[in-house]
């Protein structure tokens, strides 16, 4: 349950998400740029650093707070709602894993969106398998030294600040990385190329490149090779966010799809009259709602720093972007050839989508933590 101070937020950003955000939308996507007029609206609205806590300049809003604000936004622009989830994710590095001059120096600009932020784990050999990162940092003369590449590194041509898993220890396996913060315009660290994607086309992607980037040894997160427990416990809290997005984008399908049944008309009546089409939406609407609540209940766990969180919010992931896949797919089912129209929302909701069951760990890596835990409970 929200109080009514949390309900007015929630409802404050339907409203804007609706009059502000949709009306942009399709463009942001047609023409594949950051969505600058979101940004500045978040901004203006304090919601960039909403769930960082407010010692740091952040909202301070609950995880399921923040995941209703992302539900909203993504029901009307995904790219927009990413963000918030994108900022989030990427200060949880410093905020879970910093020390307090590092958060005292990065969270509040981040909260306040004059900074932004990006996390580089994935590597063009090394997704799934973090263990397998092959970009080192070298210790010298206090200097860490990193070299290496990252891949699809979400606004990792314009954050301020990256996280960058390292190896520091490389016959240590995953117990040999460290968490290491890179500031843009340090020399070494150059842009690659900027990905050209399916979908989340305003959300861009870009590839790192580390030659010989010389940062201070104080740039170190947490303890040395930590880096591993840090991103876990990252991931663990951006996966809610993901889970929120696919939850209001597969809400945001059903929304497109029914307004058009009813008012679509063949053999003399609305399409929405069929038995048929209704079994349909019921199906739709079923899976939204078993997502959103397996949702909400791993934003308590989470906020509860309960240790069923990880699990919960892995099931919640798992679920919510399967669910936004199959409801994507079918709501542009009931549109016909239109669904398949760049005129219409839902080939691009589609588009989206898919991206939801790969980010913050596949959907096949949330079926292993969740069979693990199942099988053989820490307990």
């Amino acid at each position: 349950m929200l109080t009514s101070e949390e309900q007015a937020i929630v409802d404050l950003v339907r409203r804007v998400a609706s009059e502000k955000i949709e009306p942009n939308a399709a463009a942001v996507d047609r023409e594949e740029r950051f969505p600058e007029e979101s940004f500045r609206l978040f901004k203006e609205l304090g919601l960039i650093g909403c769930h960082l806590p407010g010692d740091y300049g952040g909202g301070g809003l609950r995880s399921l707070v923040f995941c209703r604000i992302l539900e909203e936004v993504a029901r009307k622009c995904a790219n927009s709602a990413n963000i918030l989830s994108q900022q989030d994710f990427a200060a949880s590095p410093i905020l879970l894993g910093g020390s307090p001059a590092q958060k005292q120096k990065y969270l509040p600009p981040l909260a306040r969106g004059d900074k932004l932020a990006a996390f580089a784990l994935t590597e063009p050999n090394a997704g799934s398998d973090v263990s397998s990162i092959e970009t080192r940092a070298e210790l010298r003369d206090n200097t860490y030294v990193i070299n290496g590449s990252k891949q699809f590194i979400t606004w990792g041509h314009m954050a301020d600040v990256i996280t960058v898993l390292c190896k520091t220890d490389p016959a240590a396996g995953r117990k040999g990385i460290s968490a290491i913060l890179v500031e843009k315009g340090t020399p070494g660290l150059s842009v690659g190329r900027l990905e050209k994607k399916l979908g989340m086309s305003g959300s861009p992607t870009a590839q790192l490149l580390f030659d010989d980037c010389r940062v201070p040894k104080e740039s170190l997160l947490g303890e040395l090779n930590s880096g591993f427990k840090i991103a876990m416990k990252c991931l663990e809290r951006g996966r809610v966010g993901v889970a929120a997005m696919a939850v209001g984008l597969a809400q945001g399908a059903i929304d497109v799809a029914a307004r058009y049944a009813r008012e679509r008309k063949q053999f003399g009546k609305a399409i929405a009259e069929f038995q048929g089409m209704q079994f349909m939406f019921a199906d739709m609407a079923t899976a939204v709602e078993a997502s959103r609540q397996l949702l909400y209940h791993a934003c308590d766990a989470t906020d509860r720093q309960s240790p069923d969180a990880n699990r919960l919010s892995s099931m919640a992931k798992l679920l919510a972007t399967d669910s936004a896949m199959t409801v994507a797919t079918n709501a542009l089912q009931v549109l016909g050839g239109y669904g398949y129209l760049k005129d219409f929302p839902l080939e691009r909701m589609f588009r989206d989508a898919k991206v939801t069951q790969i980010v913050e760990g596949t959907n096949q890596i949330q079926r292993l933590v969740i069979g693990r835990e199942v099988l053989f409970p820490k307990d």
